[in-house]
Parts: structure tokens; C-alpha cells; sequence
């Protein structure tokens, strides 16, 4: 897939490759990290994203999608339970929204991917990570990562 160097995504919550703080998982308050980003391509029209786990064969915690395809922008804190909310899909918990990080054992990563997409991907209902990668295909005009780890009683 592209990748634009100057494309970025980071949290004020944790830092690259950083620990996610308890109240963003499943032992917290379970509520959506802050996301920022900066450097979209200039012809993006929509961003999607997508986290995953890494460690359990890509566990899906996060599906949203249509956000607006602004260069630079971000999502607040808990912004998946407000009404706020982007358009999401289904996670693998089997809920829409977001499902922070519950590992069974040990310390596992969590890929935040956002794509910059040439256009909105305008589908409807609550479609799951592997829908939203089939739908964006041939769509993707960039895309920015970034990685958390989390072990449970941390």
C-alpha cells in the first residue's frame, strides 16, 4: 500500500510503541484514545480506520470510516460512544465502536492504521474490518500507523 512519509498518526495518550494507559481498555473505562493526524495527501476526500491486534492473528478492536478527508484533524477522547461518532463498523467483540485491548496473557501491540482514501466509501450498515479492506481497495491514497502495547494488570 502507499505510504506518505509526512502522513502521521499519534495519540496524546501514549507514545509510539508506547504503554496504553488502563482506562482506554478493557480494565478501564474502555473509552476511544485521542487520535491526531497530519499530512494527508492532498487528494484525499475520506479517511477510514482500522485497529487491530497484531499477536491475536489481527483481533479487530476498532472499525470507522467516512471520517472527513481533512489533511490534518483528529478524533477526541471517547469519541466512539458519543454522537458524535464517525461512522464505525463491527469490531471482533461483535459490537460497533470501539473494544479497547483485553489480551488473555501477556504484553500484546495495537495497530492504529489510518487510510487516506481517493474517495468516501459511502456503505451503510456496520461492516467488519475485512468489508471496510475490501471496499477501500484500490482506494488507498496513504496511510499513517500507530503502535500502542498493553498488558493486562499494568
Amino acid at each position: 500500500m502507499p505510504n506518505d512519509e509526512g502522513f502521521t498518526l499519534s495519540s496524546p495518550n501514549f507514545p509510539p510503541g508506547g504503554a496504553i494507559p488502563r482506562q482506554f481498555t478493557c480494565d478501564g473505562q474502555d473509552v476511544s484514545p485521542v487520535l491526531m493526524w497530519e499530512g494527508a495527501p492532498d487528494r484525499t476526500a475520506a479517511l477510514a480506520l482500522i485497529v487491530d491486534d497484531p499477536d491475536a492473528s489481527g483481533f479487530v478492536h476498532w472499525v470507522a470510516f467516512d471520517l472527513t478527508g481533512s489533511a490534518s484533524g483528529g478524533l477526541p477522547e471517547g469519541v466512539s460512544s458519543s454522537p458524535d461518532a464517525p461512522m464505525q463498523g463491527r469490531n471482533d467483540f461483535g459490537r460497533n465502536g470501539w473494544g479497547g485491548p483485553c489480551p488473555p496473557s501477556g504484553e500484546h501491540r495495537y495497530r492504529f492504521t489510518l487510510y487516506a482514501l481517493d474517495q468516501p466509501l459511502a456503505m451503510t450498515g456496520t461492516p467488519t474490518a475485512r468489508q471496510l479492506r475490501d471496499a477501500m481497495n484500490g482506494h488507498v491514497i496513504g496511510q499513517a500507523e500507530l503502535l500502542g502495547r498493553y498488558r493486562r494488570g499494568s
